[in-house]
């Protein structure tokens, strides 16, 4: 069967969704009329239009050569049927198959999303869609262009395990329209809904450098993930949220916003001669130090607790 990424018809809706997201804002009330900067706006989409131009590249590496492969490799024909090396017929596709691809899809985007935040190097990558301080549709297009090398490898088990590679493309471009959704402002609590699903007002939360909210709600349109692994956080209305991270880029400049993360992990690579700390400054979570300069999020809610630092530190959690 032949299935087409929902991605290509969803970025003109993107578009067409954040202009008219801008003049809402704009007309809207008083407190909404900031939600957008023209420079921050005119970087989001620079970057945006990147990920576009390398999606096709996307495309290749993980359809048509690393999941197919995989697929082929994992799930031979014997004897006309095309069986699973553990055993069992390999997926078709009905309409349950479908869901259960989806469900998969959800999982391996919950942990490649939880290891983005806690893996340095990865960070470096996704701190990109992290980096402004403004929450809207605009920031939901601000992607990073190096995940595409090591995204696809969260999901190889999905077409090994017998789920077609083509449903497992439909299903992560279904997650990427959801996920894009998801940065607003306007939309509220959805009651019986947030049971279930991450929503808007989880996403606020993900993307808040609050202490209380960093580093929560990973999942893809599903909070099961977050709630069976201890991630999950409900939005606190009581709560101020300010969006973005504690070392931003400063910057409206795409390859600096792009590129900045990688540039301090070399500087800190540089702060010690041991090997250890060395290679703990690329692949430890985001804060970690040698001598404690600077802290991890874990670190920072544990010294937090015992009321060895106050939320006026100014430690810094994430570099």
């Amino acid at each position: 069967m032949d299935f087409t990424n929902p991605l290509v018809y969803g970025v003109p809706c993107f578009l067409g969704l954040i202009a008219l997201e801008y003049t809402y804002s704009k007309h809207g009330k008083k407190e909404k009329k900031e939600l957008y900067k023209s420079k921050d706006l005119a970087a989001s989409i620079t970057m945006g239009i990147g990920s576009v131009v390398l999606a096709p590249l996307t495309k290749t590496i993980a359809a048509i050569v690393l999941f197919n492969f995989i697929y082929e490799l994992f799930n031979p024909i014997i004897d006309g049927v095309r069986t699973n090396i553990m055993g069992w017929e390999s997926f078709g596709y009905a309409w349950y198959v479908w869901l259960l691809c989806q469900l998969a899809d959800d999982f391996s985007y919950y942990w490649f999303h939880r290891q983005n935040h806690n893996i340095r190097i990865l960070w470096a990558a996704h701190v990109v869609h992290h980096s402004s301080d403004q929450f809207n549709l605009g920031t939901a297009v601000r992607n990073g262009w190096f995940t595409i090398f090591y995204k696809p490898f969260f999901y190889m088990w999905i077409p090994a395990i017998g789920f077609p590679s083509e449903m497992l493309i439909v299903c992560l471009g279904i997650e990427a329209l959801w996920q894009f959704q998801l940065h607003s402002v306007y939309v509220p609590k959805l009651g019986i809904l947030e049971k279930i699903f991450n929503t808007h007002t989880m996403h606020q939360v993900h993307h808040s450098q609050n202490i209380e909210y960093m580093d929560k709600n990973h999942g893809g349109f599903l909070n099961i993930f977050d709630k069976m692994f201890g991630t999950w956080k409900a939005l606190d209305e009581n709560i101020k949220i300010k969006y973005g991270v504690t070392h931003p880029p400063n910057s409206y400049n795409p390859l600096v916003i792009l590129t900045h993360e990688y540039r301090d992990i070399w500087k800190d690579v540089k702060k010690s001669k041991n090997w250890y700390h060395k290679f703990m400054y690329v692949f430890a979570p985001p804060g970690w130090s040698h001598d404690g300069s600077t802290l991890t999020i874990k670190q920072y809610r544990r010294q937090l607790k015992k009321g060895l630092i106050t939320t006026d530190s100014t430690v810094l959690v994430k570099s």
